[in-house]
């Protein structure tokens, strides 16, 4: 055969396939670490600030006091969202996802941006750190609305955890809740050529903008296989309900070779580095609030997993949980996780921007051969 007809290798689901190269992140194998910029993941949720962490992201580089407070600055002073946009959340159907409606209310800021259009590297950073900005109004915004209650407005004094908080729950609470939910942020912010990633990194592809990159990121982080599976880790636990139920139900799923979300990663063979870390800030809010269900549903899931199946849980498993004991609705998991990944989401697309060519792989046809359009009384 010609080597035009020969069917290639194909790669279903581009596994093992290196798309292009990136300074952003890697998994070490070393060491089985999520780096960013060469630092270890679970190193930078212990000793930095999410703000700390984006900066790292987007510069190359950790900040120093001084770049540290500029940063904050700059970004609480545009976290206001505009009179048009809350007026659009209010008209947003009440039963709408929340990963809907931050979806639309980011195309909405596009539409807005002086800079929509301006595709040059300084302009993508400006938009980068508005959208990190606006996000968690929108969120905030969005899930009062649905709520029947008046959106708050955000307090540029507040970190970026407290302005989460403050924004949908109406309060700042205790620093060991803060701490939790800014390690969440952290371990979220930024996964490599990801679903959502390489999405973001293909529109730029286009030359497309900032909020059409982040747009189409977003709804590729919907779905269940991929950021939806924190929403889905908690529905299960609440199915289960109980710990002594716990490994019935597990062989129950066994049993019809159901999935078990929370568990398994295309990259992670060995354990998600990351799970370790979320799950001691899991812990941690179980104490807050004086209740283990969760966590002791979730520690015999995850030992029966390994013990029967040699599966591991995925970052998703730990941090289910975590979000619910800090008080926030199933339904807002996700966007939380928006609120994170927006900052790795914009570090690829600057550095798609750096080194430009359009992504457009090739598709193994297997339809018919070509032929003629049949007259109308032969159809």
């Amino acid at each position: 055969m010609s080597e035009s007809t020969e069917k290639p290798t194909i790669y279903k689901g581009l596994v093992g396939v290196y798309a292009d190269v990136s300074s952003i992140s890697k998994v070490m194998p070393e060491t089985n670490s999520l780096t960013y910029r060469g630092y270890a993941v679970q190193d930078l949720a212990e000793n930095c600030s999410f703000e700390e962490v984006a900066y790292l992201l987007w510069e190359g580089e950790l900040p120093n006091q001084q770049q540290l407070e500029a940063f904050k600055a700059e970004t609480a002073a545009e976290r206001e969202i505009s009179p048009a946009l809350h007026r659009v959340i209010k008209e947003f159907p009440a039963d709408a996802h929340p990963m809907d409606t931050i979806r639309t209310a980011v195309s909405f800021m596009g539409l807005e941006d002086p800079e929509t259009g301006d595709i040059s590297d300084a302009a993508q950073r400006r938009k980068a750190k508005r959208l990190f900005a606006k996000i968690p109004t929108a969120i905030g915004a969005a899930y009062r609305a649905s709520k029947g209650l008046e959106p708050l407005a955000p307090n540029p004094k507040h970190s970026f955890a407290e302005n989460v908080f403050h924004l949908v729950q109406g309060r700042v609470p205790e620093p060991e809740v803060l701490k939790a939910f800014d390690v969440s942020m952290i371990l979220y912010a930024e996964h490599t050529f990801n679903a959502s990633t390489y999405t973001a990194r293909l529109v730029t592809s286009t030359q497309a903008d900032m909020h059409g990159a982040i747009t189409a990121g977003i709804a590729a982080l919907k779905g269940p296989l991929h950021g939806g599976a924190n929403e889905a880790v908690m529905h299960m636990l609440k199915e289960i309900g109980d710990p002594a139920k716990a490994k019935d139900w597990l062989h129950g799923r066994f049993d019809h070779k159901a999935l078990v979300m929370g568990f398994g990663h295309r990259v992670y063979k060995s354990g998600d580095s990351r799970v370790p870390t979320m799950t001691k800030y899991a812990e941690k809010m179980a104490e807050v609030v004086q209740d283990r269900t969760w966590m002791e549903i979730s520690r015999i899931l995850a030992a029966e997993m390994l013990e029967k199946k040699n599966i591991h849980p995925n970052l998703d498993f730990p941090a289910g949980p975590a979000y619910h004991l800090m008080g926030f609705e199933i339904p807002l998991f996700t966007p939380l996780f928006v609120a994170s990944r927006i900052t790795g989401w914009s570090a690829h697309v600057l550095e798609q921007g750096e080194d430009n060519r359009l992504i457009r792989p090739l598709s193994w046809y297997t339809g018919p051969e070509q032929r003629p359009v049949p007259p109308m009384a032969s159809r």
